[in-house]
């Protein structure tokens, strides 16, 4: 992804986040949009947001961010192959 500027998402996780109950969070934007586009590419368009919504119950559930993308990485190059 490129490091243009992310037009309204700020506000849009800032208006959501609350609205769900969770307050204040941290969103790792750009790991995430990466990730659902590489997924969206490599495996399918409609497994771009499955994946990421696997991917925050994970993180939820105590995995990393860095270690659900590793995770997500791998599986996604193996079909590749």
């Amino acid at each position: 992804m490129t490091d243009r500027p992310l037009p309204n998402l700020d506000r849009w996780i800032a208006d959501l986040a609350p609205a769900l109950g969770l307050g204040d969070v941290d969103v790792p934007l750009r790991e995430l949009l990466d990730l659902t586009r590489d997924v969206a590419h490599g495996v399918a368009r409609p497994a771009g947001p499955i994946t990421t919504y696997l991917v925050g119950l994970a993180v939820a559930q105590g995995m990393s961010v860095d270690d659900a993308h590793s995770v997500v990485t791998r599986l996604v190059e193996e079909r590749s192959e």
